[in-house]
């Protein structure tokens, strides 16, 4: 039988290629672009497009003390952070409109030890306990002992 009609299998493989081919332009088609999504406070009723700016002293402060509060109950440390300097701003909503509005910031930390290092945080809306108020993702370079946003704080970033 296979020797009756030897380009047979070929015409198949043609087939299939073809029709997996129009059932991906299909799909692809079909899909709305990331771009054409409607801001995230068109769709959920909470969000307002507003976060504190990076400086914000309620902001710093709960940075500070979830800092001192971790490194004291988890890694039975004395380390604290004393001031902040030269916060600036890296970005607003970096992965789109459609997403929930975050500020992302940076910042030069002086610690109780006398080191300046580089803090990362991102300010989400209504990210705050029980979604009231904004909530904080931070992270210390070179304290991210147990590397949640590695490498070197990149993911608390833009």
């Amino acid at each position: 039988m296979r020797g009756a009609n030897p380009g047979m299998g070929e015409v198949w493989a043609r087939a299939a290629v073809s029709a997996l081919l129009a059932l991906g332009a299909a799909t692809a088609v079909a899909q709305p672009a990331r771009e054409q999504n409607p801001p995230a406070e068109y769709r959920i009723l909470p969000y307002w497009g507003l976060t504190p700016y990076c400086a914000d002293p309620t902001i710093l402060s709960e940075i500070a003390s979830g800092f001192v509060a971790r490194e004291t109950w988890y890694w039975n440390s004395p380390l604290a952070i004393v001031n902040f300097e030269g916060v600036e701003e890296a970005g607003v909503r970096n992965n789109g409109l459609s997403y929930i509005p975050r500020r992302y910031c940076r910042g030069l930390a002086l610690f109780n030890d006398g080191v300046r290092r580089e803090v990362v945080y991102n300010i989400g809306e209504g990210l705050g306990f029980i979604g009231a108020g904004p909530g904080v993702t931070w992270c210390v370079v070179g304290l991210d002992r147990n590397h949640a946003f590695s490498p070197n704080c990149r993911a608390a970033g833009p």
